[in-house]
């Protein structure tokens, strides 16, 4: 039973890393303007940068591109739990859910996506992967999240910020969701273990954008852009 929870977690992380490490802000940046978008401005690789680069087409390729990868990667990772973890037996299945491997995909997408194997280890700050699991995990909850965000940036128009505040409130939102749920305790430890680390990572990755708000420096959306951020 034990052997067949390592192999799907081993699987699972496998397939959702290598799925993360696929930039589609670099590919395009590349592939149609034959350059690196992590060349210019803030020297990410997300979605934001992208746009503020290239133009509002290459940011939507970019964005259908990122949530996609991390939708596709939490639903394989539900499926190898389901495959190894649902068929170990009645007495070890209400152990771990198989949704539980959505969750440790989505850990291990952000990570791909943050620290790329295919493009030197240099990546993106893993929001729009976030939003992609959340939606392939818990429609209602992204959309909480998305709601979150739109007022924050109508507010201040400043996309960090709104990323920050979505990322702390994906665990506790996510929570709430699966004890109304009512799935088993076990279940629900793992989920909200897995969703604290993806929202603890996800605001390291913006401990950069956290200075510059401190500071009163951050780029708010529609400044012209300026070298560094």
């Amino acid at each position: 039973m034990l052997t067949q929870l390592f192999l799907a977690s081993a699987f699972t992380a496998l397939e959702s890393y290598l799925l993360g490490s696929l930039l589609f802000g670099v590919l395009i940046s590349k592939l149609v303007y034959h350059d690196d978008v992590r060349l210019h401005g803030s020297g990410n690789a997300g979605m934001t940068n992208v746009l503020r680069t290239y133009g509002k087409a290459a940011a939507v390729f970019t964005t259908v591109g990122d949530v996609g990868k991390s939708f596709l990667a939490v639903q394989i990772g539900r499926m190898i739990f389901d495959a190894l973890v649902g068929s170990a037996g009645t007495d070890f299945q209400p152990m771990i859910q198989p949704i539980c491997g959505a969750y440790l995909a989505a850990i291990f997408c952000t990570l791909g996506h943050s620290r790329p194997v295919f493009f030197g280890f240099r990546g993106g700050k893993g929001v729009l992967v976030g939003a992609g699991a959340a939606l392939a995990t818990e429609p209602m909850v992204c959309l909480m999240l998305i709601l979150v965000f739109l007022v924050e940036f109508a507010v201040t128009r400043i996309v960090s910020l709104g990323s920050i505040i979505i990322a702390g409130l994906y665990p506790i939102v996510t929570l709430c969701y699966w004890v109304w749920r009512g799935i088993d305790l076990p279940s629900l430890v793992f989920i909200t273990v897995c969703c604290v680390m993806m929202g603890i990572y996800v605001i390291w990755l913006h401990r950069s954008n956290i200075q510059r708000l401190r500071s009163g420096t951050e780029y708010r959306f529609g400044e012209k852009k300026k070298t560094g951020r």
